[in-house]
C-alpha cells in the first residue's frame, strides 16, 4: 500500500489556492489547501507532506513565521518549502525566506511549468525516500531472521558434537524450527 504524496498549499487568498491546485493537477500529488499559517501548522500535525507551497505575506502569522515553526519541529523540519509571493523582487524578502529554511522563493507572476517541475522533483524525492525506508525496514527484518537462524545452527552444531542421542534429537528439533520459522 503506497501512500500518495501530498503538497501543502498555504495562502490567505482562496483564488490563489485554486490556481495552485489547477497548476498541480495531473501530477502524482494530492493538494491540501489551507488559508493561514496556523491552519498549516495544524495540518502538519496530522499529515506528512512532500512539499509546502507557502505564501510569504499573510495576515496574522506570515509565511516566514510559519516556516520558522515548521523548521523547528523534528517531524517537519526536512519538508521542503517553496515560498510564493506577490511582493516585487525584493532581495531582502528572498534572503529572509532562505534564512528560515526555504528551498526556493518564487515571485508572482511565475511560470506554472517551472513550479510543476519543482514540485515534481520534491514528490519524486519523497517517494524515493519512502521506498528506501521500506527497503531498510525489510533489510533489518531479514537481518534479525538471519541472526535467529545463525544462532539456531550454532546451537544445533554444538549439540551434534555431543554423543548423546537426546542432544542430536534436540539439534534436529532446533534445525526444523529454524527451517520453518517456528519458535522452539
Amino acid at each position: 500500500m503506497t501512500q500518495m504524496a501530498k503538497a501543502l498549499l498555504v495562502d490567505d487568498r482562496r483564488e490563489n489556492l485554486m490556481a495552485l491546485e489547477a497548476i498541480l493537477q495531473g501530477l502524482p500529488v494530492q493538494a491540501v489547501a489551507v488559508e493561514s499559517g496556523e491552519a498549516a501548522l495544524k495540518q502538519l500535525l496530522v499529515d506528512d507532506f512532500a512539499v509546502i507551497l507557502l505564501d510569504a505575506q499573510m495576515p496574522d502569522m506570515d509565511g516566514f513565521e510559519t516556516a520558522g515553526h515548521i523548521k523547528r519541529r523534528e517531524r517537519t523540519r526536512h519538508v521542503p518549502i517553496i515560498f510564493l509571493t506577490a511582493a516585487d523582487r525584493d532581495a531582502q524578502l528572498a534572503l529572509r525566506g532562505y534564512q528560515v529554511g526555504a528551498v526556493d522563493y518564487l515571485t508572482k507572476p511565475f511560470d506554472p511549468w517551472v513550479l510543476r517541475a519543482k514540485v515534481s522533483v520534491f514528490v519524486e524525492l519523497w517517494v524515493k525516500t519512502r521506498q528506501l525506508a521500506a527497503q531498510s525496514d525489510l533489510v533489518r527484518e531479514r537481518d534479525a531472521q538471519w541472526r535467529v537462524l545463525t544462532d539456531a545452527v550454532d546451537e544445533a552444531t554444538a549439540l551434534l558434537r555431543d554423543d548423546d542421542p537426546a542432544a542430536r534429537d534436540r539439534a534436529m528439533e532446533l534445525l526444523e524450527h529454524a527451517r520453518w520459522g517456528t519458535p522452539t
